[in-house]
């Protein structure tokens, strides 16, 4: 059984930054690439980041493209999204993703099979 746990959500001022930290356990972590999405409310969950298995290739959307980024730490079972300059409208819950597919690297919410709670960023303008 895949378990995600978030951490690392909380409260900031626009323009500033924020790091969060996904721990995964259950199945070799170094064999699938991982995903951050982001749900607003009443809005629909966009895909925000991925990052393939090795860590070689990333994807963001365009909308925290340049701002966000995305890195793993194999050897401790982690995925990070580090936030920079952020945005009201980046305000959302964020939920790291983990997909079915070894070594694939999805973009879309239908790939992803395990999910974690959610953690809650608030950015304050």
């Amino acid at each position: 059984q895949v378990q995600l746990v978030e951490s690392g959500g909380g409260l900031v001022q626009a323009g500033g930054s924020l790091r969060v930290s996904c721990a995964a356990s259950g199945r070799p972590f170094s064999n699938y690439a991982m995903g951050w999405f982001r749900q607003a409310p009443g809005k629909e969950r966009e895909f925000v980041a991925s990052i393939s298995w090795s860590g070689g290739r990333t994807y963001y959307s365009d909308s925290v493209k340049g701002r966000f980024a995305i890195s793993r730490n194999n050897a401790k079972s982690t995925v990070y999204l580090q936030m920079n300059s952020l945005k009201p409208e980046d305000t959302a819950v964020y939920y790291c993703a983990a997909p079915k597919l070894e070594f694939a690297t999805p973009t879309t919410p239908a790939a992803y099979n395990y999910w974690g709670q959610g953690t809650q960023v608030t950015v304050s303008s």
